[in-house]
């Protein structure tokens, strides 16, 4: 906070503009950040050490007021009396989003806290297609908006600037804020807001209208915004960064963005029933766990933690929602361990987020692989300006295909060779073409989609 300037808070008292005097509201978002500059340059051990104090509060919660947790660790003869050790959380039975659809009110605590305040119900996407719903408190909504602030800090953004925000979840108009998270505690510039449902040639002129500083909304859909911008030429002379969530972010992405605008992309990693999982690091491109928020395991096919380098299943234990604990939830996600961060935080770090399971290939032989067919390897073959993957067999993948006209039987031929190379594998690849490739029910939009039964 110290390197930005423009971070004055707003001030409850007449007269009094710096130092600023905030309300009760923005002194508590103010101080959380206080705590939070001072724990993200902790040593990986004493951050370890704080996560278990926490887990040892909301285990012992859960034990004491949830049915269903105390019916499911009763099965692994699990309590807490003897206090709770990183050997003894990793014996605990995951918990599966089958058992979240099929346990009911048993999940939820029969005594919330009074201090967490009112209680709040998700409901996910089912972007996996078994969609949840979970419960949260004023306090896991508080600790949303801190770590929206705490990115906004990382990233140094300038509070003051104008916002687009191109997502679902809007309605077209103006707000005179970027959000809670900011209103609370800071004067901020407007947030300009468009439903993604609008075609692209109209975003992208709403966007020129708009001339936003920063431009907020799912990769896949800036991915076509700078694919057009770049094929008619347009810049946007403000803008000085996009923001992306709620899909993966590939480096070629990255690459295109750069070039349409000449500006970076900074991801978040987050899930509607959990909160901020991870942010993306202020000085590189991969991401910081958010362990003030969350207990993360990346763990093999073995159930085992994943090392550097290693590509595992992302499991998520909730902190702060004492409503409806999340313990050792399979989020249906996987990630890629990363090395410690040249930039000084003990926070760990995810280098890649990969996507869900139904995400990855499936070869023959039975091997699995994620796979990667950026637009570089294929773009110069046609006008293609949507492609998605779909494996239906194990020796079959149905190539949908959104252009101006379908390719001809050389063009296919040659894209055909391009993905069975990128592949891995001499796929029978057939071809559909589509007016538009629809996205899942919280409108992301998914490159490669199996639906093989692994």
């Amino acid at each position: 906070m110290k390197n930005n300037k423009l971070l004055i808070p707003k001030s409850s008292v007449y007269g009094i503009e710096w130092p600023a005097l905030p309300g009760h509201s923005a002194a508590a978002m103010l101080a959380m950040q206080y705590q939070l500059e001072q724990s993200q340059w902790l040593p990986s051990e004493v951050l370890l050490q704080q996560q278990f104090h926490q887990l040892d509060r909301i285990l012992s919660h859960a034990i004491e007021t949830v049915p269903f947790y105390q019916r499911h660790f009763q099965e692994v003869g699990f309590d807490t009396k003897s206090g709770i050790s990183p050997e003894l959380f990793t014996q605990l039975p995951l918990l599966r989003r089958s058992d979240i659809q099929s346990s009911g009110d048993t999940l939820l605590s029969r005594q919330v806290p009074k201090g967490h305040g009112r209680l709040f119900v998700h409901q996910t996407s089912g972007s996996s297609g078994k969609p949840i719903k979970t419960i949260g408190t004023n306090v896991t909504q508080f600790f949303w908006n801190v770590f929206t602030l705490r990115d906004h800090i990382w990233h140094k953004r300038n509070l003051k600037g104008k916002l687009a925000s191109i997502r679902t979840t809007v309605k077209d108009g103006i707000a005179q804020g970027w959000g809670p998270s900011t209103d609370v505690a800071f004067n901020t510039g407007i947030c300009a807001m468009l439903n993604i449902r609008a075609d692209i040639d109209t975003q992208i002129n709403w966007i020129a209208e708009q001339n936003p500083d920063y431009l907020l909304s799912h990769p896949s859909n800036i991915r076509a915004l700078a694919q057009r911008c770049i094929s008619k030429h347009i810049r946007i002379s403000n803008l000085c960064e996009v923001r992306t969530f709620g899909e993966t972010v590939s480096p070629d992405l990255r690459a295109v963005c750069l070039e349409a605008w000449g500006v970076p992309i900074v991801d978040t990693y987050s899930a509607q029933e959990i909160g901020y999982i991870a942010l993306q690091c202020p000085e590189t491109e991969h991401y910081h766990i958010q362990l003030e928020n969350v207990f993360v395991e990346i763990l093999n096919e073995h159930g085992h933690p994943c090392e550097p380098g290693e590509i595992g299943h992302v499991v998520v234990t909730t902190l702060h929602n004492f409503a409806m604990p999340l313990i050792r939830y399979e989020i249906l996600d996987y990630a890629e361990v990363g090395k410690t961060c040249s930039c000084g935080r003990g926070l760990p770090v995810l280098r890649r987020i990969l996507g869900r399971q139904r995400n990855m290939l499936t070869l023959p032989d039975g091997k699995q692989h994620w796979p990667s067919f950026p637009a570089e390897s294929w773009a110069y073959i046609a006008p293609i300006r949507q492609i998605q993957l779909v494996q239906r067999q194990r020796d079959n993948i149905v190539t949908r295909i959104v252009a101006d006209r379908p390719l001809n039987p050389e063009q296919e031929h040659r894209l055909t060779a391009v993905l069975q190379e990128r592949l891995g594998y001499p796929f029978h690849i057939t071809y559909e073409y589509l007016e538009q490739i629809d996205r899942n029910t919280s409108y992301k939009y998914e490159d490669f989609v199996s639906e093989l039964s692994v």
